[in-house]
């Protein structure tokens, strides 16, 4: 237990830190926002109570939001996508429970399992935090167009630390 403890928190910090220093820097016509930090609520066990859940959620969007300085914007995206994480995993599971233990992982459940899963919570958190940012539905068309572009990159960016770091054991 507190092994997997270590293990999230460094999981944490690295996704911070990666997020802070380098991927907030890549803006590529100021559409494309890869926001990899995501990864943290995507990774959380299955068996974490939904308060837990939303308590991490919440603190990570508040770092983030520390480090950007976005006054709550992206703590209220992340607080969705884990109030939306319950619910997302019972639509596509076929299964009624998970093992003890386990993780969502594209080398458990496989890659279309997996691809499923993220994309619609990706695609959830950010089309929450372009309409936050833009406060309005006037400019709906560009919101929605930087939330499939970002999320595209973004999935790209979970997929690949999915086969590179996370290798199947």
């Amino acid at each position: 237990m507190i092994k997997l403890f270590q293990r999230y928190i460094l999981l944490f910090i690295i996704l911070v830190l990666l997020q802070v220093w380098v991927l907030n820097n890549i803006q590529v016509s100021g559409y494309i926002n890869p926001y990899l930090y995501v990864l943290f609520i995507l990774l959380l066990p299955f068996q974490i109570p939904n308060w837990l859940l939303l308590v991490f959620s919440f603190l990570l969007g508040l770092v983030i939001d520390m480090f950007c300085d976005t006054l709550g914007m992206h703590a209220s995206a992340t607080v969705f996508m884990g109030f939306l994480r319950p619910i997302v995993l019972q639509a596509i599971s076929t299964r009624d429970t998970f093992e003890a233990g386990t993780f969502p992982s594209i080398h458990l459940f496989g890659f279309n399992w997996f691809i499923k899963y993220s994309l619609l919570l990706v695609f959830s958190h950010h089309l929450f935090l372009f309409i936050v940012e833009a406060y309005n539905f006037n400019a709906f068309y560009l919101i929605l167009w930087r939330t499939l572009v970002s999320t595209f990159f973004t999935i790209l960016l979970i997929v690949l630390s999915q086969y590179i770091i996370f290798r199947k054991q």
